[in-house]
């Protein structure tokens, strides 16, 4: 073999293993199971505050079976997620479907409709107070009940009302 055909041969070998270097890794195929997709769909929305959808995804996305609370004898878990603004008390069965919350929030930022319905309703009086409830139910595909417990002041009087998420005053 000349030198010649030698280097160039010795170079390509170089220049492929460079390139080998340089390619990324193909990594398996990876498959993600949204479980309580239906919850998040029930309790969030347009306008839900930010403190909401992440204590909310949290409990969406809790894996019941890798915690240190899980048995296989048990049917129902009960595990509470907690932020300075709310809190969720959450049920999961034995697969790590959520059956239903209990959720409380204390003085988040109000959806449009709800502060509209306030305003139109009650035009001198400004919100005090606010407190978010959800119970979301997985029975029949899932349902989720949202009001609004708000407490209004206008000079030394205040009043409770209560609105739900369509700003319908109650």
């Amino acid at each position: 073999m000349k030198s010649g055909t030698f280097m160039l041969l010795a170079g390509l070998c170089v220049l492929g293993s460079a390139t080998r270097a340089l390619c990324q890794e193909v990594l398996p195929e990876v498959s993600v199971i949204a479980t309580n997709y239906k919850y998040l769909k029930n309790v969030g929305g347009k306008e839900v505050a930010v403190p909401v959808q992440r204590l909310q995804r949290m409990a969406a996305t809790y894996d019941i079976k890798n915690s240190d609370y899980y048995e296989e004898d048990y049917e129902t878990y009960f595990i509470s997620f907690y932020l300075p603004e709310g809190e969720i008390l959450a049920a999961y069965d034995k697969d790590g479907k959520l059956l239903r919350t209990a959720e409380k929030y204390k003085d988040i930022r109000l959806p449009s409709a709800v502060a509209k319905a306030v305003v139109t309703q009650y035009p001198n009086w400004s919100i005090t107070k606010d407190v978010y409830l959800v119970n979301y139910f997985s029975a029949d595909g899932g349902s989720a009940e949202k009001k609004y417990k708000l407490v209004l002041q206008n000079g030394s009087k205040r009043l409770r009302v209560q609105v739900n998420e369509k700003g319908e005053i109650s």
